[in-house]
């Protein structure tokens, strides 16, 4: 990691087909970018590709060239996954990992913002639109955003001011890394209480976490029948390391495993109890190791 090499985490609203999943890693490899993970959901109906891009200033080709291959096949009117998403090609951050490399990451981003916004609107979130979450730019889903678009409530920072028929929008970021943590309860817990337990253990909950996103999920699917899970999106993983997030949901109910979304930075892990099994456990420092820059 010494080389100051930069990280795309694309998240696409396709977690089923094989074929389509792999064809926009395809695209986004064949503009690039170097395809270090690949993580997909049947029930969140999503896929989060981790890319490290060697060459800056390819980052809008990258990005570019993933959403005209997402375009062509993931149709938003049909998307029925529990995630929420508001695009075809849903989340696009560039993601620096110290602050030596956060103004390059702000630059392109911007770049790829702007090149995105040739096919789709563009909103920004976060340090690049004043700490504006993807939470707001969601909230509704595609129709409530398409509403608030023609009410003039909010407009993209680039591209149309409509959302496309079929591929909605994409929201754009520079940020340090995220760790997408799943935490799955005891099969006798329910969906209520995995609700409530996201609500106390999430930033300005009654057990908050600084900086920790939480909602309550059911997972439904033949991979995952009656998996109940508090899926956390955990913002600085310095401040709370992996095992903080377990240790508050434990407090409400019975952990009996854990899945790791993408790749986290191997501080994440700092402390967590071995004992406690981790689907896709996999760390930055590994899948970089060998990355040429």
């Amino acid at each position: 990691m010494g080389c100051g090499v930069l990280l795309l985490i694309p998240n696409i609203s396709e977690g089923r087909d094989v074929e389509v999943i792999a064809a926009v890693g395809a695209a986004y490899t064949g503009a690039g970018g170097v395809l270090l993970d690949t993580h997909s959901d049947p029930d969140h109906h999503r896929t989060v590709h981790t890319l490290a891009a060697p060459d800056p200033a390819a980052i809008p080709a990258i990005l570019s060239a993933g959403l005209r291959a997402a375009k062509q096949s993931i149709d938003l009117t049909v998307q029925d996954g529990i995630h929420p998403c508001v695009g075809s090609l849903d989340v696009a951050p560039v993601v620096y990992l110290t602050d030596a490399e956060r103004g390059l990451a702000c630059a392109a981003a911007l770049a790829a913002a702007d090149d995105l916004g040739a096919q789709v609107p563009v909103f920004l979130y976060g340090l690049l639109a004043g700490g504006r979450t993807r939470a707001e730019v969601r909230r509704g889903g595609p129709q409530g955003l398409r509403q608030r678009m023609e009410a003039g409530e909010i407009r993209p920072d680039f591209g149309p001011l409509t959302l496309h028929p079929t591929a909605g929008a994409v929201l754009v970021a520079a940020r340090p890394p995220l760790v997408a943590f799943n935490v799955e309860l005891a099969a006798s817990a329910t969906l209520e209480q995995a609700q409530t337990i996201a609500a106390a253990i999430r930033d300005g909950g009654t057990d908050g976490l600084p900086g920790v996103r939480a909602i309550g999920l059911a997972l439904t699917r033949a991979d995952g029948l009656g998996l109940v899970q508090v899926s956390t999106n955990v913002e600085d993983h310095r401040a709370v390391p992996l095992a903080a997030v377990v240790e508050a949901v434990s407090r409400y109910a019975e952990v009996r495993g854990a899945e790791l979304v993408g790749l986290a930075p191997e501080a994440a892990f700092h402390g967590f109890p071995d004992a406690l099994p981790v689907r896709g456990r996999r760390t930055v420092e590994e899948a970089l190791d060998g990355v040429s820059c």
